[in-house]
């Protein structure tokens, strides 16, 4: 009997505390996105390892440990302000308002969320300034071009094939095919690229101060 109304108690408790939790991400929605992101991009990193050929035992995880870190505290903020404040420009949810969402968010939000994505992750990589800033140059107008038909694709189907009880769970499909991208690209070696052009800027600063040294040199 006393361990019957010990399970009826734990079982309140956990009810209790399982309440609680739901009550607190619909009432932070920032923090439900974080959650979101927190996985969505470690598991698009995984699959894009899996497709190299990788199993389980061979992956990267310091990699998809940084993805993790990557979409929870900088993807899931950023992209729940773009919405919000997409939502307050165009606040129906019709198929034009949608696109007209998605079509703003490619010049708007995508170029930002791009850069970030390359710069910091490059620094978590234990990578210089420079070479974040070489390999946010390299690799910027590959994904951007990629995003610019891909995201409007997806949302007109979205809006307009998928019914809406279904929206949600298509959208974090999409997001996880993008991630899954991102990833590859990220992944993809540019040291001797990165290398390249770090030679080719010092050798241009040094003409230019040699340039300059003669100029003085001759109005002396």
């Amino acid at each position: 009997m006393g361990a019957l109304i010990e399970v009826k108690v734990d079982k309140q408790k956990a009810n209790y505390l399982l309440n609680t939790a739901l009550k607190f991400l619909r009432k932070h929605r920032i923090v439900r996105g974080m959650l979101s992101y927190s996985i969505l991009w470690p598991v698009g990193c995984m699959l894009q390892q899996t497709f190299e050929g990788k199993s389980i035992s061979e992956y990267d995880w310091k990699r998809i440990l940084r993805f993790c870190i990557y979409g929870t505290f900088i993807q899931g903020p950023a992209l729940y302000c773009w919405i919000r404040v997409a939502n307050k420009m165009w606040p129906r949810s019709d198929i034009r308002s949608s696109l007209a969402k998605a079509f703003t968010e490619q010049f708007a939000f995508d170029p930002f969320s791009i850069t970030s994505f390359l710069y910091i992750m490059s620094v978590l990589e234990g990578r210089t300034h420079e070479q974040a800033k070489d390999e946010v140059s390299i690799k910027f107008m590959n994904i951007y071009a990629v995003g610019f038909i891909y995201w409007p694709i997806a949302q007109t189907i979205n809006f307009s094939l998928i019914k809406p009880k279904n929206q949600v769970i298509y959208a974090s499909f999409a997001s996880l095919i993008w991630t899954t991208f991102l990833a590859y690209i990220k992944s993809h070696p540019i040291d001797e690229e990165v290398k390249r052009r770090m030679k080719a800027r010092i050798k241009k600063r040094y003409d230019n101060l040699k340039e300059r040294y003669e100029h003085l040199k001759k109005h002396e």
